[in-house]
């Protein structure tokens, strides 16, 4: 049976693999690598691209931490003091320059406890500063096809979880148009640890493919000023949802994880305007109509 140093060293790869990608797609940038460790066990290294010809801002992590269970997760886990855990995955957000060019997030990521319990969670979601229409339905046919090669029911749950979990109630709009999103999978009867690894496998490497098709279709698009104001707008909403709304992001402000490496998902530049709303029937609005869950997009 695969064990958490075998996954480990995979998310390692598939870290190098990704920014390897990345960095072709862009043609200038090159990622800057930090090594960190984690007080309690473990570590990790965080990797950040910035003013590429084609992404403003990216980062690439990952990380392999240990330790006992934080007060705070032992009550949602149900377990007792001094349960122990270990964490690996790869996390990953791309700002671009070009607003024609989306914003994407990936995590994919395994956790054990030391109770014998494991599991597997994940996902892909995409922010597009403007809705395409094209894009949207083509992004989501990669993510389905990928799922589909392991059962025709995870596409849909999961992109319905992915419609839930990205979702700021504040504004009452979904942060983009969503993906798939899953968590808590774990081995059973009918399910082994190993299949479940490949499924996080086959998400994890439709990451590169994806953006950087996305990257290179929209890269040298021409745009106006007043689309990059809106740029930085939509960058705003989304640090809205990174720090108020995202577990992750709490979960490791509050268990002391390292913080440059928690909040390099952030853009260099955003944007709050008091009381914005876009001219009605702009490219501007007809984006925000586009941001609500159940958009059927396969």
């Amino acid at each position: 049976m695969i064990d958490k140093y075998q996954i480990s060293e995979y998310f390692k790869g598939l870290q190098d693999h990704i920014c390897q990608e990345l960095e072709k797609a862009d043609g200038k940038a090159q990622f800057r690598e930090d090594h960190w460790e984690r007080p309690g066990g473990g570590g990790g290294r965080s990797r950040v691209i910035a003013d590429g010809a084609v992404l403003e801002k990216g980062g690439v992590g990952f990380s392999a931490v240990s330790g006992e269970i934080h007060p705070k997760m032992r009550a949602s886990l149900g377990v007792e003091e001094g349960t122990e855990f270990f964490a690996t995955g790869v996390s990953i957000v791309q700002h671009p320059v070009n607003p024609n060019v989306p914003i994407i997030h990936m995590n994919v990521r395994y956790f054990e406890l030391s109770t014998g319990t494991c599991w597997f969670g994940g996902g892909i979601d995409l922010t597009p500063h403007y809705v395409n229409e094209a894009d949207a339905r083509w992004f989501h046919q990669q993510l389905k096809a990928a799922c589909d090669r392991f059962s025709p029911e995870y596409y849909p749950k999961f992109k319905n979880w992915a419609d839930e979990y990205f979702f700021s109630p504040h504004r009452d709009e979904t942060r983009g148009i969503g993906g798939i999103f899953y968590d808590y999978l774990k081995p059973s009867e009918t399910l082994s640890k190993e299949q479940l690894f490949e499924f996080t496998k086959a998400i994890g490497e439709s990451f590169a493919p994806i953006y950087t098709s996305l990257m290179l279709k929209h890269r040298d698009e021409p745009y106006t000023e007043a689309q990059r104001d809106w740029q930085l707008l939509r960058r705003g909403r989304y640090v809205e949802f990174n720090l108020v709304h995202d577990r992750g992001t709490k979960f490791g402000l509050e268990t002391n994880g390292r913080t440059e490496s928690i909040l390099m998902s952030l853009p260099p530049l955003a944007r709050w305007e008091y009381d914005h709303h876009p001219e009605p029937g702009s490219a501007e609005a007809q984006t925000l109509a586009w941001l609500r869950k159940g958009v059927d997009w396969v």
